[in-house]
């Protein structure tokens, strides 16, 4: 143990003189054990919704999608590409429309896909997703030999609608279909075989599912399959396939990762908890400059103190160190006491409902945490950081004291 640390923890644990200076101390370890536990807090659940929201659009969305034409004539090329990366278990071809849905006298543009469902639910959840109604269902005819007629609905979509199980929707192309009287929309019926709950609005709120080949009769002979949905051993590297994918097919198709079909919402994300990160880092800013004016109020009260340590020999270089270990002390101590009170609010908050969330809004009952250890490691180091910074100069100007005067006028 060095001489400066053992005056510094023995000033530490010494008796001060005054009821002030003792409350300072203490406001400033109990700032910065507030501030980083705010900020510990405040991550992880971020994180938590962060993880939440993800996990929903996995279940409704593969880990990459290919775009282009999957047609019969070219499903067999892209299917020895897509045999060569090691990293993919499954895939399936689907297609995009948008139409208008029209019940009881209610309208609304959605987005239609079409599925293959022998295939599908190997690349998404959308089977777990299912809350009313069969996906067998969209294969239901009026009669035998007739075209299928079942549809599966966004939940939210059928709710906005007022359409339910067994009802009756019509679905109008904008392209429509010529006629000798002209171009007419192109029309058709079909009853409600589903209701899906992905738990991620945009999805629930606008899209509608058809079998793969009721689809592509709707639409019409040139609406073949839109792409292929792909889905990985393990959903990090879908970036790197993503990449290698689009290399192998060139300039035809569009590949894109999970991440890129979602990059505006993530970036969102990130940017939210960038901002939060800042904004509470100001309380831990404030603590800081609270242990320099604690340090300022202490090098006065042990100016006496100071000039017989120089009059017995010490340096200014070592008075620096002291005053500087007793800013490390405390704020050492205050980040440590605020790591310990944010993962156990974290593990709380977790753990027990305290707060719960409008199951009908959020699709979910209580509030998600998700404990990142590099956020962790990442506040304790940039609130530590700030609080050296903010012992520089008070240690400073106690190692410039005069030790004649010190002990004079101490």
């Amino acid at each position: 143990m060095s001489f400066e640390f053992f005056i510094a923890e023995r000033y530490l644990k010494a008796k001060r003189k005054g009821l002030f200076a003792m409350v300072t101390t203490s406001i400033g370890v109990a700032g910065i054990m507030i501030g980083v536990a705010a900020l510990v807090t405040t991550l992880a659940v971020m994180n938590g919704f962060h993880s939440d929201i993800r996990k929903k659009i996995v279940g409704a969305q593969a880990h990459v999608a290919v775009y282009g034409d999957a047609g019969p004539a070219s499903l067999s090329e892209l299917e020895k590409t897509l045999q060569k990366e090691k990293d993919i278990v499954a895939w399936s071809p689907f297609s995009l429309g948008q139409v208008i849905l029209t019940v009881s006298g209610r309208s609304l543009g959605v987005v239609v896909k079409g599925i293959d469902l022998d295939r599908t639910f190997a690349v998404n959840d959308l089977r777990k997703s299912l809350i009313e109604g069969d996906w067998e269902k969209l294969r239901m005819k009026a009669l035998p030999g007739a075209p299928e007629r079942g549809i599966v609905l966004g939940n939210e979509l059928a709710k906005n609608l007022g359409a339910w199980l067994g009802d009756e929707v019509l679905l109008v192309s904008p392209k429509g279909m010529e006629t000798p009287m002209g171009m007419v929309p192109k029309m058709e019926k079909f009853r409600v075989a589903g209701l899906v709950q992905t738990g991620y609005y945009e999805f629930d709120n606008s899209m509608a599912y058809l079998n793969l080949s009721s689809a592509e009769r709707f639409f019409g002979p040139e609406f073949q399959a839109s792409g292929i949905e792909i889905r990985l051993s393990e959903l990090e590297k879908a970036d790197a396939v993503a990449r290698r994918l689009q290399e192998a097919l060139g300039g035809r198709y569009s590949v894109r990762s999970f991440s890129q079909m979602n990059k505006t919402l993530f970036a969102a994300l990130k940017l939210e908890k960038t901002m939060m990160f800042i904004i509470l880092t100001l309380i831990v800013l404030v603590a800081a400059f609270n242990i320099a004016s604690n340090l300022i109020l202490f090098s006065m009260e042990k100016t006496r103190d100071i000039g017989i340590l120089k009059a017995m020999g010490a340096t200014p270089r070592s008075i620096w160190k002291i005053f500087c270990w007793e800013g490390v002390l405390i704020g050492g101590l205050g980040v440590a006491a605020g790591v310990a009170l944010g993962l156990g609010l974290s593990w709380f908050i977790g753990r027990y409902p305290i707060v719960r969330l409008p199951a009908d809004v959020y699709y979910i009952s209580k509030v998600p945490v998700a404990v990142d250890f590099g956020d962790v490691a990442a506040v304790a180091l940039w609130s530590f950081v700030l609080c050296v910074l903010a012992t520089l100069y008070p240690a400073y100007k106690a190692s410039r004291v005069d030790p004649v005067e010190a002990i004079h006028y101490g």
